[in-house]
């Protein structure tokens, strides 16, 4: 009999669909036979993988013992059957005991010399060691594969270290010199992981990451498309016209390029401008075209030469030359240049036009008309009415799926609420008919909500939905056959909380829910959306019509926080010049609230400034402080962090706090202009100077006229 033969019906059925738990435990003894069989252990191990991975819950005692029985497979000198080993062991170490006993097999195969068992023996030991203590004596062995030249090796280290940093962060932070040395290896995966982490060991020190982002964004990171890049550049030299085009026309196609990657490749096409083959011309004026969208600067040098080509005498080289130079020349040429292409309008034949009007009217007419009629109806509901027959009548004959999709929605939800429903159900089955999947599906929810809304219209609903069980795409089918089976209920808290409502719980809660549940492996419970935090409407300030509209009574509301910064910082005169307030920063506590000084600060952004806002609270009680202010002294940068020169922070106005007594809080304000060359990175040490009176406690009166000056360690401002 032929292996390769195919039985066409079972051809897609999943062999493991039908497993039974206790039959793959079962299975299992196998492992302990002598010699290994591992052609037989291999399929066993796959059974009991696939469940696993798909919610399966095994006792411990089976893990156990299923566990030790895995650990006997590590004598077969099967390649696969090892890597299935490491798989298996992942899976079942945070549910068997006593799996520290394959910690020193997994160390030997993570050390040895066979580089294809490495990466899986770091994944596998790194997903047992939960303690930190246990961690530490693989410590050594984790920074030489962060280090090692195997690719595959290092990145596997690399991500388990990140994985590890959510257990035992302390100890991953004590490697990162040896993740600093992997982010300059040659293999762009491991450049991806030792980034990933190096950011992750840092992430708790704002000025460590600000200077990683200068340093690589200055250098950037070693792409493994950069010889493919260096080729093309060479082939712009070749001797051959085509070889030339292509490889310039290659480099314009490369996203996010920079202007100076490209003037290598416009520098050709210039030359193609003026060649005497019209295909040269006309292919080096249409990728001139194209780059102009998005680098018109870069283009600009080839003005002269365009001009030229105007009076060329193939038209279609003329009209792009000067649609280029429209998108890259001055604005005094632009008038020049439409009377020129008003003489090439004369020239074109009738059938070209005809062509050209379909999509005149659809681009330049259609989606502002569709639009303005959507926002009328939304805002005058007299206007309803007719502007729903007009989108009906513009949905017969619209080719464009988002455009017949938005309308089918607005008809859906706001067609049952008219006085004549029905005269819409026509429309709207037609694109079940005649349109694409995605219209068909979107008709299909329309019709269900006149079915919700309006109860006599709802027998006729229930006959087209009916129809659409049997068209050919499965997305129109399911939902029709949802909508038909909440409808056929007649269960109106069905009907209202399936169809009529929207999804009220927060997307991005909904997320983070979700992402907490796969995590978490908690697969005996089902999700229960019921836990999704709803989400909130957005009250948005509605846009003055022209329409006459019933006098609305508003609500004050609640001065935002920006809204309370900027006006206490507008009403002091020595701001008068910042302008408006860009951001303002959380409080953060510069020092504790149980010290003897107590101070916090808000960082605001304008345009050229920085205000720092610094709230200051005398908690000794025998104690009067007077012009309390915090002076900022800048870190001298090194020569290593700070190849561009200096950052120098001008200090321009300082506003102190006169008096502070005890429990009491003030503002001191310290202005700093932002540096010319826009560079903003630095810090600042923070001390708070003041001058202090001796009062008694019980009065707060002062002692005496005699003060003494003195200061207050604060803590680093970045």
């Amino acid at each position: 009999m032929r292996r390769d033969k195919k039985d066409d019906e079972a051809g897609a059925v999943n062999p493991y669909d039908h497993l039974d738990k206790a039959t793959v435990v079962q299975e299992t003894r196998a492992f302990n036979e002598t010699p290994i069989n591992a052609r037989k252990c291999r399929p066993i191990l796959c059974k009991l993988l696939y469940l696993l991975q798909h919610g399966e819950t095994i006792g411990k005692t089976e893990a156990t013992d299923t566990f030790f029985a895995i650990t006997k497979l590590w004598q077969a000198k099967d390649v696969t059957l090892r890597m299935l080993v490491y798989l298996a062991i992942k899976e079942l170490c945070t549910i068997s005991s006593d799996v520290i006993i394959v910690i020193s097999s997994l160390t030997k195969d993570m050390t040895g010399r066979e580089d294809i068992y490495r990466p899986s023996a770091i994944r596998a030991l790194c997903r047992i060691l939960t303690d930190t203590g246990m961690l530490q004596a693989i410590e050594r062995y984790m920074k030489q594969a962060i280090v090692d030249k195997v690719p595959s090796v290092s990145s596997a280290a690399l991500v388990s270290s990140l994985h590890l940093m959510k257990r035992s962060p302390d100890v991953v932070r004590r490697w990162a010199n040896e993740v600093q040395e992997a982010v300059s290896s040659d293999n762009h995966m491991v450049q991806f992981h030792a980034l990933s982490l190096l950011y992750q060991i840092r992430s708790t020190d704002r000025l460590a990451i600000l200077k990683m982002v200068q340093k690589f964004s200055k250098s950037g990171l070693r792409s493994p498309d950069r010889i493919a890049f260096q080729f093309i550049e060479s082939c712009l030299r070749n001797k051959h016209e085509m070889v030339v085009y292509e490889a310039a026309s290659a480099i314009v196609r490369i996203p996010s390029i920079s202007s100076g990657e490209l003037a290598s490749a416009i520098s050709v096409l210039q030359i193609f401008l003026s060649s005497p083959k019209s295909a040269l011309r006309f292919a080096a004026v249409r990728t001139l075209n194209r780059i102009s969208i998005n680098y018109p600067q870069a283009v600009i040098s080839c003005n002269v030469d365009l001009e030229q080509l105007i009076t060329d005498q193939n038209r279609s080289i003329a009209t792009l030359a000067i649609t280029t130079l429209l998108k890259t020349g001055a604005e005094a040429s632009v008038e020049r240049l439409m009377k020129q292409i008003g003489t090439f309008v004369s020239e074109i034949s009738d059938e070209f036009k005809l062509k050209c009007l379909p999509f005149k009217i659809v681009v330049i007419e259609a989606i502002p008309i569709v639009n303005t009629i959507i926002s009328i109806i939304e805002n005058n509901s007299n206007a309803k009415d007719l502007g729903l027959s007009h989108l009906c009548e513009f949905i017969e004959d619209c080719e464009h799926p988002a455009l017949a999709t938005k309308v089918l929605h607005l008809l859906g939800r706001e067609g049952p609420t008219t006085n004549h429903p029905a005269r819409y159900i026509r429309f709207i089955y037609n694109r079940v008919i005649l349109e694409t999947t995605q219209v068909r599906a979107a008709a299909v929810t329309a019709l269900a909500k006149f079915g919700a809304e309006c109860p006599k219209l709802r027998p006729n609903i229930i006959i087209l939905l009916k129809r659409c069980l049997l068209d050919t795409d499965d997305e129109v089918r399911d939902r029709a056959t949802f909508y038909l089976t909440i409808l056929k209920s007649e269960d109106q808290a069905a009907i209202v909380t399936y169809i009529l409502d929207t999804l009220k719980v927060s997307i991005a809660g909904l997320q983070h829910s979700l992402e907490d549940y796969v995590h978490n492996e908690r697969f005996e419970e089902p999700f229960d959306i019921k836990q999704v935090p709803l989400s909130l409407e957005t009250v948005t300030e509605k846009k003055p019509s022209m329409l006459i509209e019933e006098p609305v009574i508003r609500k004050e509301t609640k001065a935002s926080r920006m809204e309370i910064f900027s006006a206490q910082i507008s009403a002091i005169p020595e701001f008068k010049k910042l302008g408006p307030l860009l951001k303002s920063s959380p409080t953060f506590d510069l020092t504790k609230s149980v010290t003897e000084y107590y101070v916090s600060c808000v960082e605001h952004v304008f345009n050229e400034y920085i205000l720092l806002q610094f709230d200051c609270r005398n908690n000794v009680s025998d104690q009067l402080m007077e012009d309390v202010y915090v002076h900022l002294e800048q870190e001298e940068d090194t020569e290593e962090d700070n190849e561009g020169g200096d950052i120098n922070w001008e200090i321009e106005e300082i506003l102190p706090i006169k008096s502070l007594p005890v429990s009491k809080t003030d503002i001191n304000y310290v202005l700093l202009k932002i540096p010319e060359d826009g560079r903003i990175a630095g810090a600042f040490f923070a001390t708070l100077k003041f001058k202090v009176r001796d009062v008694d406690p019980a009065t707060g009166t002062p002692e005496s006229e005699e003060f003494y000056d003195d200061v207050f360690a604060v803590t680093w401002i970045y």
